[in-house]
């Protein structure tokens, strides 16, 4: 079964868990430092917000899917498309262990195809190995924000790639 899934961008991460718990009359399932995530089921949906974009907002959208062959079936029609398709095979992100691929509209706007294979005790495993940042530098980001997706340097996870507002993307 299909979950749809609603990763967005806040600025004041405990201003909007207050707005969105009293919104779904529910606690989130998750709350770190720079994210938060709900599993509602009446909508079946996986609402995230973090921290860690560029401007607030909608970040990307999705489809959580509870079997593998579920996954393998979206990834099947996005190819059969021809559709862009950036395949991250399995990956860290948002603190959870996943095989996930990406895809992107014809607007420029983000989907993640994903499965969850378990919880993480960090936001993203590359970027958690990775020296700390100045504080001069941009947020990381989610992800894959929205835009088009990119080859993986070589050596590196795939991702959906830097952009002129953010050269330090996770993944």
């Amino acid at each position: 079964m299909k979950r749809f899934h609603v990763h967005m961008h806040v600025d004041d991460l405990a201003k909007s868990i207050a707005f969105y718990s009293r919104l779904f009359a529910a606690e989130p399932a998750r709350v770190e430092t720079d994210y938060a995530k709900w599993m509602l089921e009446d909508p079946r949906v996986n609402f995230a917000i973090s921290t860690r974009g560029d401007k607030p907002g909608v970040d990307h959208l999705g489809f959580q899917v509870d079997e593998a062959d579920e996954l393998a079936e979206l990834k099947a029609r996005a190819q059969g498309a021809d559709m862009a398709l950036l395949d991250e095979g399995a990956t860290t992100c948002c603190y959870a262990r996943s095989d996930k691929h990406w895809i992107t509209d014809p607007q420029g706007v983000a989907w993640e195809h994903f499965h969850t294979l378990g919880n993480i005790p960090v936001f993203n495993e590359a970027a958690a190995q990775q020296p700390a940042k100045t504080t001069q530098q941009p947020a990381q980001a989610a992800c894959c924000p929205t835009g088009a997706p990119s080859a993986p340097a070589p050596g590196q996870a795939a991702c959906c790639g830097p952009t002129a507002n953010n050269p330090n993307k996770c993944c």
